[in-house]
């Protein structure tokens, strides 16, 4: 009996020893697994660290080249006067991407009013008011002043039309339409909302003159069938419209005749005797004189134009004003004064004259200077030699794009179907 109680004691204290050992052992399995693990994972982590510093070590200058590419690309304004709510006014520009509608589209801006732009790039181009683009007190909208527009505003410069030669002659129809149905639009939007309008008449109001120097009661002569008609006519019938709606319905109105006026941003094939002669010249072509050269005109600076509209705006004359330089020049002596300024050998070539172009321009400037205490102060050959400057630069620009401008006579479709 004691043998058989010592052997099961045997037995139980076998079993427990190897449930002990057992145990024991798999502590052991499970230490030496976590200690893998551990090992495992300090190594991935130590590697994670090292891809991640050369990450870094990769991704910094890139950081950097960002960090300046957005310096860079930081839009910065001209300066802008800052101008109290009863000061500022909301003001309108249509054509504003134009020549001398973008050059009044800076003036405006820095004398700090609240300017919005409408074009349809007929022959304005963005990049001429692009510097303005984001700033609070600019908007650009691209709309046909030949469909109606709702905005409200205080004061509408309406420059809205194409002013050279090739470009009223290259569509007549529509330059009609912008000159009439545009102005009525801009008149009803004026009525509606009782704002000032200014209308950027021309001096083709006086056709070819037989009164010279030109004055506002001049009443012109114009042919009404020929090939500048569908402009000179369309101002004619927009100056009309601005008195209409001024005696029937109490718009106020401002009418301005600009006469030739050039500077930056002209177009350079846009046919105009400037860009025409500048283009030529810069290129070593000959300098295109159409008739004998014995035509004058009057050359006065954009900037100049620029503060005669905003003068004529804000005064009480509501009657047609002359605006323009009168200091009278015949095509050819401009040709030979732009070949000298820009160092050209170039040839000057006479070809046929132009179906009525005007033989005499001048404007009397008299009404300006008394009623607007206004007159052109930029010497002519200081602002061609801006004008060339720029026509220059944009020569460069285009050889880049291996694209040349030339200058181009009207075009005069045949059989050609439009909707205008």
């Amino acid at each position: 009996m004691l043998s058989q109680a010592l052997l099961r004691l045997a037995s139980a204290v076998s079993r427990r020893r190897m449930k002990l050992l057992l145990g024991i052992a798999l502590l052991a399995y499970v230490a030496s697994v976590w200690g893998n693990l551990v090992n495992m994972r300090s190594l991935q982590e130590n590697g994670d660290l090292r891809i991640e510093s050369k990450i870094e070590e990769i991704v910094e200058p890139l950081r950097e080249k960002i960090r300046d590419l957005e310096k860079s690309f930081t839009q910065k304004y001209p300066p802008v006067k800052f101008l109290s709510e009863k000061d500022r006014k909301r003001i309108l520009i249509t054509g504003g991407a134009g020549f001398v509608g973008s050059h009044l589209t800076d003036k405006l801006m820095m004398d700090g009013h609240e300017v919005t732009v409408v074009d349809n790039f007929f022959t304005g181009r963005k990049r001429n008011v692009e510097h303005w683009i984001g700033h609070e007190n600019f908007e650009l909208i691209n709309h046909d002043v030949v469909e109606p527009l709702y905005i409200e505003v205080d004061q509408i410069y309406h420059l809205a039309s194409p002013a050279s030669p090739p470009n009223y002659m290259y569509n007549p129809i529509k330059t009609l339409k912008t000159n009439t149905i545009g102005t009525l639009n801009m008149l009803g939007l004026a009525k509606r909302v009782g704002a000032r309008l200014l209308l950027a008449s021309t001096s083709e109001v006086y056709g070819d003159p037989e009164v010279h120097p030109q004055t506002e009661d001049y009443w012109g002569h114009v042919n009404p069938v020929g090939p500048r008609a569908c402009y000179d006519e369309g101002k004619r019938v927009a100056e009309t419209m601005c008195y209409a709606y001024m005696k029937q319905e109490g718009v106020e109105v401002r009418v301005a005749r600009i006469f030739n006026t050039f500077g930056p941003r002209m177009h350079m094939n846009d046919g105009r005797v400037v860009s025409n002669f500048i283009l030529q010249a810069l290129q070593g072509e000959p300098l295109t004189v159409y008739g004998s050269g014995s035509q004058t005109r009057a050359f006065q600076y954009v900037s100049d134009l620029v503060n005669g509209l905003v003068a004529l705006m804000n005064s009480n004359v509501s009657s047609p004003v002359n605006l323009g330089n009168p200091e009278e020049h015949t095509i050819l002596e401009f040709a030979q004064l732009i070949k000298n300024l820009v160092g050209s050998g170039s040839e000057i070539q006479f070809l046929s004259e132009a179906q009525d172009d005007p033989q005499k321009r001048k404007p009397d400037i008299k009404k300006a200077k008394l009623m607007l205490g206004w007159e052109p102060v930029v010497p002519l050959e200081e602002g061609l030699n801006k004008a060339i400057h720029y026509f220059r630069k944009e020569l460069e620009y285009q050889a880049n794009n291996q694209y040349i401008p030339k200058p181009k006579p009207a075009r005069i479709k045949k059989g050609r179907t439009r909707h205008n």
